[in-house]
């Protein structure tokens, strides 16, 4: 079973749409003198049923930029579209409901409740959103992932692979439109690393899934569809299908 059968097809925004759009978006810390701007005036699309990759020095705004599209941190300036959807200004009741209706979140931490089983923790955002849990989506969800005989163990009883796989189909049996991702290989050897993404090339193959993820591996960048490079809040360079080498040179000319 492929994760994209397993899933089912995910919601998209349609065939040429964003399925998120940040329009000179700014975002800034602190006020006066001592502000810091992290994003300046950022301009992108991500396109449905696509993956993007977002990389950049330590600073540039990678995961600020994933906060703000994905709903976690507003902007300063400019406006965020969500599946068409401007969450801008939205009110906080109305935002929470929208990123619990559409998005999904993978984490380097995989931020599992260690005191429930895998089955627990994917039916866990389903439980949260007051939603009809399907006991046997859950299980097919994470058969797909290639847990199906992990149903019952627990975070302490499996490995950093295999707790990151759970995290991932935890992430996707909502069926969002956008997952996002930051630094989902950072804390996993170099085979769990290739096994979750290739979960993730597979979502978007197979399922049409949307996924925006900050990384920092030019190897993991180079599996998705296409990677935008930051620099001091701004967009300085983009790439479609570049190779791992082609991913690391660019990134060595940012950071130099």
């Amino acid at each position: 079973m492929t994760v994209g059968q397993g899933i089912g097809q995910s919601w998209a925004a349609g065939p040429a749409a964003p399925a998120v759009e940040l329009r000179e978006v700014s975002r800034e810390y602190g006020k006066g003198e001592a502000a810091v701007r992290a994003l300046d005036g950022v301009s992108i699309g991500f396109p449905a049923g696509s993956w993007t990759a977002v990389m950049g020095p330590s600073g540039s705004g990678k995961s600020t930029l994933l906060h703000c599209a994905a709903g976690l941190e507003r902007a300063t300036g400019g406006r965020v579209l969500l599946t068409g959807r401007d969450i801008t200004s939205a009110q906080d009741w109305a935002l929470t409901a929208l990123r619990r209706q559409t998005v999904g979140f993978v984490f380097q931490s995989f931020n599992l409740v260690g005191s429930l089983t895998a089955e627990q923790n994917v039916a866990l955002p389903l439980r949260l959103a007051g939603r009809k849990v399907s006991r046997q989506a859950v299980q097919d969800v994470l058969r797909a992932v290639g847990l199906g005989d992990r149903l019952r163990h627990r975070p302490r009883e499996l490995s950093g692979g295999q707790q990151q796989r759970v995290a991932i189909a935890r992430a996707m049996v909502t069926r969002p439109a956008v997952l996002f991702a930051d630094e989902p290989t950072g804390a996993l050897d170099s085979g769990s690393a290739r096994t979750v993404l290739g979960l993730l090339r597979d979502m978007v193959d197979s399922a049409g899934q949307t996924i925006v993820m900050v990384t920092h591996d030019p190897g993991a960048a180079a599996r998705a569809d296409a990677v935008v490079f930051l620099s001091d809040g701004r967009i300085v360079d983009r790439a479609i299908r570049p190779s791992a080498r082609e991913v690391a040179d660019r990134l060595a000319r940012l950071e130099g």
